[in-house]
């Protein structure tokens, strides 16, 4: 996604958050810059810092005269949340006991459980650091209840964990937390630090929870309809850790009587027994494209969120980027 229109608007500005966050990772343990250069460094798509600099620029955010790259709020605020975000990445795969993430080895796979939890502490500690050179009082409110809720989303994500009665309200409100409050506080930051008024505001925090529900929504397609190349990770990662994502809470609704059986079981035990008859239910029942039509869904609202923002260049790209949410396939 990084050579497209969306990025080519604030491409530079892009750049900028790039190599803000390499500088920032730096430390006098040689082992925290090592593990942090190697996560943040595997290729991601950087979409939650993408989307603080849409969103501020959408709003009218200028560059100060006497602000240089490092002094710039919006880079700030872009690297924190990616920091925060990779942070929630370590802490998730070993959480996970997940081994692979983006086609490469994870940072638990390969320097173990102790390092990477550490390392995603010290992302925290350096994220909050860079939040207290930005000096809004408010960003700080945005990011510790966003940090906040993330952690409540965990929690709640691993008492579902094998509960094969967890509800499909239950588990969007699992997403709306670990996953959609980010983009929601990284799209509200990013109006927040272009002075937007509180009706912007407003908006763009509407806008960033709707794209934010959609990825995790596609995430959940993929994990039954892309291969392991194309995402990264291992197919059926949710299934083999008992995870009753939407696919498997449909079909356990809508499914044929064996299928239901089949899905029951398998979130309960866990593992990928039946993960190839699995993948067939979950389409063979319409779960693949009631999740995907419920994605496609909130990239709408998304875009509703933002209508009242000025025509700009950064407002096309915003609703290009809540559109290419639920395109994609990785």
């Amino acid at each position: 996604m990084q050579s497209n229109p969306i990025h080519d608007v604030v491409a530079n500005e892009f750049a900028n958050v790039n190599s803000h966050i390499m500088s920032q990772l730096k430390s006098d343990i040689p082992l925290i810059e090592q593990i942090g250069y190697y996560i943040i460094s595997n290729g991601g798509k950087r979409l939650r810092p993408l989307m603080v600099l849409l969103s501020a620029r959408a709003c009218g955010y200028e560059d100060a005269l006497e602000e240089s790259v490092e002094q710039s709020n919006m880079v700030r605020l872009a690297t924190i949340i990616e920091f925060i975000h990779t942070a929630t990445l370590l802490h998730d795969d070993v959480v996970d006991e997940s081994n692979m993430r983006r086609g490469k080895k994870t940072a638990n796979e390969e320097w173990g459980n102790a390092p990477s939890v550490l390392v995603g502490d010290f992302l925290y500690s350096r994220a909050f650091q860079i939040m207290v050179e930005v000096g809004s009082m408010r960003c700080m409110q945005i990011l510790s209840e966003t940090t906040n809720v993330i952690s409540e989303g965990e929690v709640q994500q691993l008492i579902n964990c094998g509960d094969p009665d967890t509800t499909e309200e239950s588990y969007l409100k699992v997403i709306q937390y670990k996953t959609a409050k980010l983009f929601e506080g990284a799209a509200l930051c990013g109006s927040v630090i272009a002075n937007a008024s509180e009706q912007h505001n407003q908006a763009m925090a509407k806008y960033g929870m709707h794209v934010g529900t959609a990825f995790q929504l596609i995430d959940d397609v993929m994990d039954y309809t892309s291969t392991a190349e194309e995402m990264g990770k291992s197919v059926g990662d949710d299934l083999a850790e008992g995870k009753p994502t939407l696919p498997l809470i449909y079909t356990m609704k809508h499914g044929t009587e064996d299928a239901k059986e089949r899905v029951r079981d398998a979130i309960l035990s866990g593992g990928l027994d039946n993960i190839e008859q699995i993948m067939q239910d979950v389409t063979s029942c319409g779960a693949i494209k009631y999740t995907q039509n419920k994605a496609e869904e909130q990239a709408f609202l998304a875009c509703e969120a933002i209508k009242g923002l000025p025509q700009t260049p950064y407002k096309d790209a915003l609703i290009a980027l809540a559109n290419a949410s639920v395109k994609r396939k990785s």
